[in-house]
């Protein structure tokens, strides 16, 4: 990638103002030339207000790319543009170990997952532009009380490391505040 071109991973738990950051930063980097990749599904009525929510968060000209699996081929097909922001690896990796059979293993859940990143940052690779990346940190947390829970944030936790050792910078968000761990050099 050009000097000029950048992946930065945010990270953060629930309501730390990640998405408010991240598309104060898209917007400073990218202005109108913005594609918001959305990896969320409607499946009830709460995540359809969500998402709705977020779309009228957003700035008119950007463009919106829903991609809840296979998400870094579909970025590349679409163009990317001067700056993609992708909200969020969270829901990526949930799509990709929600789709696998109920009798899938650990491992697979997180070779799901791993995938996904991989085909993100395959994409970012190949493509031109710079990336923000939105993710929860679940490290933080309670241990999940149920295995299918344990194996998410296990596989989560796995494509957080995985995404952050290729970022070029990596924001904690913490209270809104925006803590960098990881700084382009």
């Amino acid at each position: 990638m050009p000097e000029n071109e950048t992946l930065t991973l945010i990270l953060g738990g629930a309501r730390s103002g990640k998405s408010a950051h991240a598309s104060r930063l898209a917007q400073e980097r990218g202005g109108d030339d913005v594609l918001f990749v959305a990896t969320a599904e409607a499946l009830d009525d709460e995540m359809a207000a969500r998402i709705e929510a977020h779309r009228r968060d957003r700035p008119a000209a950007w463009r919106t790319l829903e991609a809840p699996h296979q998400t870094g081929e579909a970025i590349l097909r679409a163009g990317p543009g001067a700056m993609v922001l992708v909200d969020c690896l969270t829901l990526l990796v949930s799509n990709a170990v929600l789709a696998l059979p109920e009798s899938a293993s650990a491992t697979q859940a997180e070779a799901a997952a791993l995938a996904e990143t991989e085909g993100l940052i395959a994409a970012y690779r190949r493509g031109s532009g710079s990336w923000i990346v939105i993710s929860n940190e679940v490290g933080l947390g309670l241990v999940p009380a149920y295995p299918v829970g344990r194996t998410y944030r296990d596989a989560l936790g796995r494509a957080n490391q995985r995404l952050a050792t290729e970022a070029d910078e990596v924001v904690l968000m913490v209270a809104g505040i925006p803590l960098k761990i990881k700084q382009a050099v």
